[in-house]
Parts: structure tokens; sequence; C-alpha cells
């Protein structure tokens, strides 16, 4: 047993979804899966969208219609996301876990990553 898994912190404790939002809730449970099913996980306290099935990895799940933005909103959506991405990649990988974001477009994760190169990005395809 790891001294992360030995922290009670570190247990990854369902909690039910943060927000009314169905359709990222529905995403955040069927991509990757979810282990948890209509429940987010709460982790080294941050409430994470999901702990993927079979393996130590916490997603956060982000459903934004990124691509039709425009470049204003697009900029600020990014300053806003990134350090909170940052915060809950090192939160994550201070008690065990890979993290990977999942977005619904490929122009999200290319404007996350010209920011921030060292996120793990997956395309979700998951609509609003």
């Amino acid at each position: 047993m790891t001294t992360e898994r030995r922290r009670p912190e570190c247990a990854p404790t369902p909690v039910p979804h943060a927000g009314e939002d169905d359709p990222h809730d529905a995403c955040a449970d069927q991509f990757p899966p979810n282990r948890y099913p209509g429940n987010d996980v709460l982790v080294g306290g941050v409430r994470f969208d999901a702990l993927q099935v079979g393996v130590r990895v916490l997603w956060e799940i982000k459903t934004h219609r990124f691509d039709t933005y425009p470049d204003f909103i697009r900029r600020m959506t990014i300053q806003e996301q990134v350090p909170l991405l940052r915060e809950e990649r090192d939160i994550a990988e201070a008690c065990g876990y890979g993290f990977v974001v999942g977005v619904s477009t490929q122009e999200h994760k290319d404007a996350l990553l010209e920011q921030e190169p060292l996120l793990n990005i997956v395309v979700t395809g998951c609509k609003r």
C-alpha cells in the first residue's frame, strides 16, 4: 500500500454531481467511464468529475461549445481554466492519481495545450 493510499484525504469519496448540468453530468458518467456513475469524486479536498474504471485516473470534463465562442471569450475561458486545471492535476498527482481533462472539441484542446502543454487532454466529442 502506498503512502498516498494511506492518506485519508486521498481516498476517493463519491459525492453527488455538483451542478445541474445534465449534458455535462452524462458526459462525466460515460467518458471515460466513471467508476461512480451519477457522482463526482472527492479526492484531496477537490471534487473531480470522474474516477476512471479500473485505473487510478481522475478526470475533469469540460463540455463547453468552445468552437462557437468569439475570440475574446475563448481567451478568457482559457485564462480561467488553465490555473484551475494545473491545481487539480497537482492535487491528483500528490494523491497518486493520473489526471486527464476531457474536452468536447479539438479547438478547446488546442487552446489549452497552447497555454499548458503538459496537460493530458482527450477530445470526448460530448455535446451540449
